[in-house]
């Protein structure tokens, strides 16, 4: 696919990181977004279509084709400059009970969360090796901690998500770069205010803070593993989800 060509005004910019969220078009990866560029960087995405927060540039791409994801990022290291932080945060659902699910809703699952992150962290390593710093960002969920019921796919997408920044800090740790992992956990969203009121309740009451996050608080959490502050941690799992994993 062929990125779009970001607004000018994004691309005369020089002020500020060069950060890529994916999929920041709705949801946590907009709130990211929006962290990002109210922290006066220059943001990018990978995103698949939909109206995008105001200073973020767009690059159409498909977390798995690996010949886009290379593309998109070709095309803002020319437009912007090196990339310097990636949030993954392109994900999906398909859920379904384990006798019901098919090797396609699986398949599905883990080739964008899992393969896609893969995909975007890999062309991103390559000019954060040559800066010798950099910031990686998995986006995870309580669900790859303690599992959920006809989520046997995107949990296990998630929880993969903690060996691979861990065995990034393994690799690259020596090279200024880090990479974790934020674990959101249930968020106010689209997806969950369309909860009927009785499935809404259920969930709060495992939850120990008695409320869904939102989305600004899982992009704090993010904004603090991509800061300057945070050059020591790396392998680390941060829970944004109220107590609702609390010892895993």
């Amino acid at each position: 696919m062929t990125p779009e060509t970001p607004a000018t005004a994004a691309a005369a910019d020089t002020s500020g990181r060069v950060v890529v969220v994916t999929g920041a078009a709705r949801g946590i990866g907009r709130a990211i977004a929006e962290r990002f560029v109210a922290e006066g960087d220059r943001v990018a995405t990978l995103y698949r279509g939909g109206d995008l927060p105001k200073g973020v540039s767009g690059y159409v791409a498909d977390v798995t084709d690996s010949e886009a994801v290379d593309a998109a990022f070709a095309a803002i290291e020319k437009d912007l400059g090196p990339v310097e932080v990636l949030v993954a945060n392109a994900g999906v659902t398909r859920d379904q009970l384990l006798m019901r699910m098919t090797d396609d809703d699986f398949q599905t699952v883990l080739d964008v969360n899992l393969m896609g992150t893969f995909r975007c962290v890999r062309r991103a390593s390559k000019g954060m090796i040559r800066l010798r710093r950099g910031r990686i960002v998995l986006v995870g969920s309580v669900i790859g901690q303690i599992g959920g019921p006809g989520q046997v796919n995107y949990a296990a997408s998630k929880a993969a998500l903690v060996g691979m920044a861990r065995s990034i800090t393994r690799e690259l740790g020596g090279r200024g770069i880090t990479a974790n992992v934020v674990a959101p956990g249930f968020v106010e969203t689209d997806m969950t205010a369309a909860l009927p009121e009785a499935t809404a309740a259920r969930y709060l009451a495992n939850i120990p803070a008695g409320r869904f996050a939102h989305t600004s608080e899982v992009a704090a959490a993010v904004s603090f593993f991509a800061s300057d502050e945070a050059g020591y941690i790396s392998g680390a799992v941060l829970h944004v989800d109220g107590g609702l994993g609390m010892g895993h």
